[in-house]
């Protein structure tokens, strides 16, 4: 009897569990037979398994064969397991030494021809097992750098079942051809699910090569302060106005003032944008903040994860560390738009379906964009809107009072006018100039900020808000009267302190001051309060 074991991941989620592949061999009737919870996909592996063996010049055991994946509760999905339920069989029979892979942990497909393809999923596959207390992994060569970007891990990539077998048995190592002919790699397949990174955009929103700048905006000086406001601080944006005032001209630029992620913050996108399979090839870790702008008809499970089997993750959470744009937001239906309220208070979403329960990082900035009515030109005199009283009613409540209560900033887009547009030399700030001030307010806020949880005041709870860290004396008056009319709300009055730090953080002060507190109250509630909003005045 021949017995060998190997090491693999299964991902639930953006977390993965590691699976010891065993083999067993006894004589009887040659047969395969895997057990342990697999899919469709992974029992298919059998068939993948046995000609890659053979072709790559292995001898397949003509015995009765069982191949265990343990822990065997855990659902296993996918054809990442392929290559360690290859060598869990060779070391069954022999062919290689079972010592030598067990505790190796293997991850990627077989071709029937016996090359290793590339899967998705790798970097979070290597986390969780660098986590259990491994130290090598088998990854092949195309996603070697992904898996390289976990420290304390040693990394082998390789191209075909019969390299690996060579270095597992101090054979020579043979050469495989490489496809030079000039077309895509077929390979990399794998890695790119067709139409799931469209609006997810690790390039920017126009495309590539194409940086918008925030010079290009003409006018609109207090939507330009609240998403410069929104950058630093990390709070929820609303932009309402009519067709055409640049609402969404602006948000696509917020992308560019945000600053690169941290190495930390790096490690967690490239994590879910790899199990998504929106992760480019060459581009191993993603340093920039994500761009997600899903369409007006995506559905629930669309925004917030789901699918059959196990749920996948949603807008919400390829937008992690990024920001998720709602373009006519109204037009959303109104289960995905009350979906959001959860991932936005927590910074994550739980999904619960019958395959299991998963929990995906949704820790994302959220800018809406919405009309004020369903033609659009209610706010504009003399336009002609013709839509009647009880539309605009039904239209605007589309977005509901737990969901705008979340949001900081709600700013009206006026149009801009014939002078603004046509003036040649009065563009504004560029976008170089905004990222600057935003990098040192986020400076400042993680300075204060250091030894705790939080690193953007967005984050801070209110209670630590009304305790330790504290306005200047009487600069909450306005704030207080506007909580005693009912225009604030117990959480509306935390966000609005929120905002007044980040204000403050802007401008250099220590703490917020009276000015702060107005700038913030204009832009939550709308109401002109005479603060400076013009560029730079902060």
């Amino acid at each position: 009897m021949g017995y060998a074991r190997a090491c693999s991941v299964a991902l639930v989620g953006v977390e993965g569990v590691v699976v010891e592949v065993q083999a067993d061999l006894e004589p009887g009737v040659a047969a395969f037979t895997l057990v342990g919870l697999p899919d469709k996909s992974l029992i298919e592996s059998r068939d993948r398994v046995r000609a890659a063996v053979v072709n790559s010049g292995a001898e397949w055991p003509q015995k009765k064969l069982t191949v265990g994946l343990s822990p065997a509760s855990v659902p296993k999905s996918g054809s990442g397991f392929d290559l360690a339920v290859a060598c869990a069989v060779l070391g069954a029979a022999e062919r290689i030494d079972p010592a030598a892979i067990a505790d190796v942990v293997m991850i990627g497909e077989l071709g029937l021809d016996g090359r290793v393809r590339p899967v998705r999923g790798v970097l979070p596959a290597v986390l969780a097992a660098a986590e259990a207390g491994y130290q090598q992994v088998v990854v092949p060569e195309q996603t070697a750098g992904e898996a390289a970007l976990v420290p304390g891990i040693s990394v082998l990539g390789v191209r075909s079942l019969r390299q690996l077998i060579a270095i597992l048995c101090d054979e020579p190592v043979p050469d495989e051809p490489v496809d030079d002919r000039g077309r895509p790699d077929a390979m990399l397949a794998g890695l790119m699910v067709p139409g799931t990174g469209l609006g997810a955009g690790l390039a920017s929103p126009r495309g590539e090569g194409h940086t918008p700048d925030l010079a290009d905006v003409a006018g609109q000086l207090r939507p330009r302060k609240a998403l410069e406001v929104a950058a630093a601080g990390g709070h929820h944006l609303l932009f309402s106005g009519p067709p055409g005032a640049g609402k969404t001209m602006l948000a696509e630029r917020l992308s560019a003032v945000l600053p690169p992620l941290t190495r930390q913050e790096s490690l967690e996108v490239t994590a879910v944008h790899s199990v998504a399979g929106i992760l480019p090839p060459g581009e191993p870790l993603v340093s920039r903040a994500p761009y997600c702008a899903p369409h007006h008809s995506a559905t629930m499970q669309s925004l917030v994860g789901g699918g059959n089997g196990m749920p996948r993750p949603g807008a919400v959470s390829l937008a992690h560390r990024g920001i998720l744009f709602l373009d006519e937001a109204p037009e959303f239906s109104g289960k995905a738009l009350d979906a959001l309220r959860q991932p936005l208070e927590s910074g994550h979403v739980v999904v619960a379906r019958a395959a299991g329960v998963v929990r995906l990082p949704a820790r994302f900035l959220m800018v809406l964009a919405a009309n004020p009515c369903p033609c659009g030109r209610h706010s504009l005199t003399g336009a002609g809107c013709e839509c009647p009283p009880s539309v605009v009613r039904r239209y605007q409540a589309r977005l509901s009072g737990p969901l705008l209560d979340r949001v900081d900033l709600r700013v009206e887009v006026e149009p801009v006018d014939r002078a603004a547009l046509l003036e040649q030399g009065g563009r504004g700030e560029p976008t170089a100039v905004v990222a600057a001030r935003v990098r040192e307010a986020r400076a400042r806020a993680a300075e204060r900020l250091a030894g705790t949880p939080w690193t953007t005041n967005s984050e801070v709870p209110g209670h630590e808000l009304r305790t330790r860290l504290l306005a200047a004396p009487g600069a909450l008056a306005a704030a207080e009267r506007d909580l005693e009319r009912g225009l604030l709300t117990a959480r509306g009055l935390d966000r609005v302190l929120r905002v007044a730090w980040t204000v403050a953080d802007l401008r250099g002060a220590p703490r917020p001051e009276a000015q702060d507190i107005a700038v913030a109250l204009e832009l939550r509630t709308g109401i002109q309060r005479g603060a400076p909003m013009e560029m730079g005045a902060l």
